[in-house]
């Protein structure tokens, strides 16, 4: 396979809101050991592109200054050492940067299949978020079968991702929501409460709802919701913190924390050790994957630009007002 020079790109001027964004000419980039090379056909658009974007999440020392964690795509070279995946193989792949792009490198671990029975497009917007949620909600906050979980922001990737994987593990799922519109789609995908957060005290509603409280929440909300989630908790229970869209720096009691004996962490999956993602990527094709190609998940695409449109794409994302997942449609 004959690869050009030269790709488009989506470069960033200066940190700034969408509009610093523009389609550039750069080198296509060369798979280093253990790495292989993706043209990229879909990429999919996360919060923290937007934080890059605005200057506030730089992109690790070795990774590419261009946005994207997450694309699908065909394998176009193998850098050496990889066995696992050949020239011409779909594949979809978390990669520490560089999706939005023509052809971007991802370490071969941490590629997947295609599920069977899903397209590119919907494939692209798997990693980010199943990889998050696959790793704080089981991995460190360890919910189990018929445990209480709440997850905020319930009609975000990160939280459909959320509320469907802890349904199809037997948990009994709780969510957050900003409109009636947002509250019904959540239960139409699995939740079995749903609340409207902007005309209902979510702590006061859980209260009622889940008598001895939430053994898990997964939350990146931050701001004042975080001493709410302290009373939410049941004994035992378990706070994984992933963002703070409204702020970390808060005055909260933590009392809690000792008196119900609760568990609190934290996680970033940009710079976790990239073996760590391996794993994760391991154990989602072990027990996330099959239950993709079962029908017992889904995946909800809200909108496609094309990567001429990446700023209206971001702009759509800061609006919270879409359900599902923002994608870019990058190859042909």
């Amino acid at each position: 396979m004959t690869l050009p020079a030269s790709m488009k790109h989506i470069a960033v001027t200066r940190p700034g809101p969408p509009d610093v964004m523009h389609v550039a000419q750069g080198p296509v980039p060369e798979p280093r050991d253990d790495e292989v090379l993706i043209e990229v056909a879909y990429a999919g658009v996360n919060r923290p592109d937007c934080s890059q974007r605005a200057g506030t999440y730089p992109p690790p020392p070795d990774a590419s200054p261009v946005l994207g964690l997450e694309v699908a795509g065909r394998i176009a070279a193998c850098g050496a050492g990889v066995t696992a995946w050949n020239i011409g193989d779909d594949v979809c792949a978390l990669v520490p940067g560089g999706g939005y792009a023509q052809y971007c490198t991802a370490p071969a671990d941490w590629c997947l299949p295609i599920p069977r029975g899903l397209s590119l497009e919907q494939s692209a917007g798997l990693p980010e978020n199943y990889f998050t949620v696959w790793n704080n909600v089981f991995e460190r906050a360890h919910l189990a079968r018929g445990e209480t979980f709440l997850v905020h922001g319930g009609t975000s990737g990160i939280g459909l991702a959320a509320i469907q994987l802890a349904k199809a593990f037997g948990a009994t799922v709780f969510t957050t929501a900003g409109s009636a519109e947002k509250v019904a789609f959540c239960r139409s995908i699995g939740a079995d409460h749903a609340i409207d957060y902007k005309k209902q005290d979510f702590a006061e509603e859980v209260k009622r709802l889940a008598r001895g409280g939430i053994d898990v929440i997964l939350d990146m909300v931050g701001g004042d919701y975080i001493e709410r989630n302290l009373k939410c908790l049941a004994l035992e229970g378990r706070l994984a913190q992933i963002a703070f869209l409204q702020g970390s720096r808060v005055e909260c009691d933590w009392r809690f924390v000792m008196l119900k004996r609760l568990t609190v962490s934290g996680s970033t999956l940009r710079a976790s050790p990239p073996q760590r993602k391996a794993m994760l990527a391991r154990a989602l094709r072990e027990k996330v994957w099959p239950l993709f190609e079962q029908g017992k998940l889904r995946q909800v695409i809200h909108a496609t630009f094309d990567l001429t449109q990446t700023p209206q794409a971001h702009a759509l994302m800061e609006s919270s007002k879409h359900i599902g997942k923002i994608m870019l449609r990058v190859g042909g």
